[in-house]
């Protein structure tokens, strides 16, 4: 059975895990190195029971953990060349760890998963969002990202299973809030984040065709709430009589384990 469990999810930390008996996956890693350990240890686990890291790219709430990480532990690290160059440069003793892939080349990942790359627009050297293939069905995790994807990712997305989306601001909250001219024009620009509007938009298409968990991640603690996020996104799934699954994750907590049999909520 696979499994998947939040850790973190928002500006100030993301991580999040994907299990499937002895394989255990995280992504990104953008809090300490202690508080992993403390999330893997309420699920079981040990650091030495990872089987790998996926950064999605080098932005600090996405690879905070990490120089603590290395230094105790030798754990494979997944991510793309434009990221990887970024890793090298700022963390020492990372690149014998390293493995890259390009966007749409398939990687084997460790147990039974395969991982795509897909892209992303983001202010970063080559981010990703990951598209995971397992025995249970398809985890796409799409954040950090500007505009809605390509045709190509969008066909991708729409045929997950599961959907970690980000859902990062609500548009009149980010426009008439307190952060500065520029830091907007950066969120809202191409290269910046999504917004509930455009999240609805890719979550109705998802929808449509057979996603049955959508769940909203990377949420600004400034400029969006749960509740926001949920209306925005939840209104044209209940338009169609939408049967799935959504939620928010948590922005500083665990989140529920999340199965991909019948895409469940286990605990």
């Amino acid at each position: 059975m696979t499994r998947f469990c939040s850790f973190a999810s928002g500006s100030s930390g993301n991580a999040a895990l994907l299990s499937c008996d002895d394989t255990h996956i995280l992504i990104d890693m953008g809090i300490s190195c202690r508080r992993v350990c403390q999330c893997l240890a309420r699920l079981g686990l040990t650091p030495g029971d990872l089987t790998g890291i996926l950064i999605t790219h080098e932005h600090t709430d996405h690879i905070a953990g990490l120089a603590t990480w290395i230094k105790k532990y030798r754990t494979p690290i997944l991510c793309t060349p434009g990221t990887a160059l970024q890793l090298e440069y700022r963390l020492a003793g990372i690149s014998e760890l390293l493995h890259t892939a390009e966007p749409w080349d398939p990687v084997y990942v460790g147990g039974p998963f395969t991982a795509l790359m897909l892209p992303t627009s983001h202010d970063c050297a080559q981010g990703c969002g990951f598209g995971i293939q397992g025995p249970d069905g398809l985890l796409c995790v799409y954040t950090d990202t500007g505009v809605l994807p390509d045709h190509r990712t969008q066909a991708y997305l729409m045929s997950s299973d599961m959907l970690v989306l980000e859902s990062n601001y609500d548009e009149d909250m980010l426009r008439s809030g307190p952060y500065p001219f520029a830091l907007k024009r950066r969120i809202l620009g191409e290269e910046g984040h999504l917004s509930n509007d455009t999240a609805a938009e890719i979550a109705l298409s998802c929808g449509e065709i057979d996603t049955r968990t959508i769940l909203l991640a990377h949420l600004s603690k400034e400029n969006n709430t749960p509740q926001r996020a949920l209306e925005t996104v939840g209104a044209p799934l209940e338009a169609i009589q939408w049967g799935g699954r959504l939620e928010v994750l948590p922005r500083y907590d665990m989140s529920p384990v999340y199965t991909m049999e019948r895409a469940r909520c286990s605990e």
